[in-house]
């Protein structure tokens, strides 16, 4: 299993668009399962995950880890074929699973005691904001080569991407990235109903 790996197809977009799907990639970069197994933990038919896996194996997305005979079965274990999955904003980006992505990250946020008022416009500002900083999994050229290295650790990887891209961003590249970064915080610091309470919690 990669520990990482860029998705620029339109087409996964749409598959990771799907809650279920996204809940199977998530259980197979931490173990490798069976259809049945992956049924059992989701409340779902074996039917209906088979239906998935296929779709996520055809999108490069998912793959087949090992055989093993039970009786007179084949028994199928899956594995998501990286550790983590770009999907980058690039030309064939999907705004509306980025959309979704969005807003279900602001909903996460009231499991933290925070309460976010969704304004209709809020997701849509977010993402765009987000769009317009600068993408180090599309355009930084650096991406593949760092995940490429041997004997250094996926965290610090994720780190030397962020490093590499700061380093080389030229001085308006990285002004851009600073108003979006201080525009989506305003955006989300509007939008957080009383954004000081972890801080008088703590």
């Amino acid at each position: 299993m990669k520990s990482f790996k860029l998705i620029t197809d339109p087409e996964a977009f749409q598959l990771m668009a799907d809650e279920t799907r996204r809940r199977i990639v998530y259980l197979l970069r931490a173990k490798e399962r069976t259809v049945s197994q992956i049924a059992e933990e989701l409340g779902l038919t074996p039917q209906a995950i088979y239906h998935h896996i296929r779709k996520l194996k055809e999108a490069d997305m998912v793959e087949v880890a090992r055989e093993e005979r039970v009786d007179h079965f084949i028994e199928t274990y899956y594995r998501a074929t990286a550790e983590m999955f770009h999907l980058s904003h690039g030309k064939g980006g999907s705004s509306k699973y980025f959309e979704e992505e969005t807003r279900e990250a602001l909903d996460a946020m009231s499991k933290l005691g925070l309460k976010v008022e969704m304004d209709p416009g809020l997701v849509t500002k977010v993402v765009d904001l987000v769009k317009g900083m600068k993408d180090p999994g599309h355009e930084n050229p650096w991406v593949e080569k760092v995940n490429e290295l041997e004997g250094t650790d996926f965290l610090a990887k994720q780190a030397l991407i962020e490093y590499v891209n700061l380093a080389t961003m030229s001085d308006a590249d990285f002004e851009k990235f600073v108003k979006c970064y201080r525009e989506l915080r305003k955006a989300l610091h509007s939008a957080v109903v009383e954004p000081r309470l972890l801080a008088k919690k703590g």
